[in-house]
């Protein structure tokens, strides 16, 4: 398995803060079965900024700790980046790290709504050749509220995350039912970790696989891994037909 979404690298943002606990969370994805993770430490949301030779720099250390531990585990360099204005000025000034240096980027918006720009700004990222993925749809209040915003940006060509967690019900019961229509409507493109840590917000990738396969069936959980497998290598993902979620459908999931 690949995770395209994680906060591994220690002490650079909200996630693993200590290299003990990089390593522990390391351990737990070797368990799963992951063989490579990209670390996307949170850049320019306000709190923390992690430029691409940093974060570069930070995941070729990380590796060699790794190595020294014997733990069967890849990392790859990425950057979960808050949406923002500047965001192609700074990606031709070399700041902005792409997903394994892939034409893949991705995108974080604010917890509360979408920002008015995002349809436009993604629009001119693709015909520079970068590919958004938002990270986390679910988990954001507007796109809760009207799942219409999600439909039309992934109709627009945009690609979709949904956490792990999200899909197990770590977050609660709304969260992890919204998640599940998400999928089921193709408005999601990848499962990914977003560990922050072992404990209170731990590697549960391979549970949400289990819980996919359970609710939908294994093809789909294929479908999955294998557009992690396309990211990481650089290729097309396969896209199924964004279809939109009644309203009347989707106010029984509350």
């Amino acid at each position: 398995m690949i995770d395209i979404h994680s906060h591994i690298l220690s002490m650079v943002d909200d996630g693993s803060q200590s290299a003990r606990q990089s390593i522990e969370m390391a351990k737990s994805a070797e368990e799963q079965g992951i063989r490579m993770m990209i670390a996307t430490p949170h850049h320019k949301n306000g709190r923390y900024e992690n430029t691409k030779t940093t974060i570069i720099e930070e995941v070729r250390r990380f590796n060699e700790v790794l190595k020294e531990q014997q733990i069967d585990l890849t990392i790859l360099p990425g950057q979960e980046v808050r949406l923002y204005g500047e965001i192609l000025d700074d990606y031709q000034k070399n700041e902005i790290l792409t997903l394994n240096q892939s034409n893949y980027v991705l995108v974080e918006f604010p917890s509360d709504h979408v920002p008015s720009y995002a349809s436009r700004l993604f629009y001119e990222m693709k015909l520079t050749g970068i590919q958004p993925v938002i990270a986390h749809p679910e988990r954001n209040r507007a796109i809760l509220e009207r799942p219409d915003k999600l439909f039309d940006l992934v109709e627009q060509g945009v690609l979709a995350q949904v956490t792990a967690s999200s899909m197990t019900g770590r977050f609660g019961k709304k969260i992890k039912n919204f998640a599940h229509q998400l999928v089921d409507h193709h408005l999601v493109h990848f499962i990914a970790s977003d560990a922050h840590n072992a404990s209170t917000r731990p590697n549960e990738l391979q549970q949400a696989f289990q819980t996919i396969e359970e609710a939908f069936d294994l093809n789909l959980v294929y479908y999955f891994q294998e557009n992690a497998e396309i990211l990481v290598n650089d290729q097309t993902v396969f896209v199924e037909p964004p279809a939109r979620i009644r309203m009347k459908k989707f106010l029984g999931i509350f």
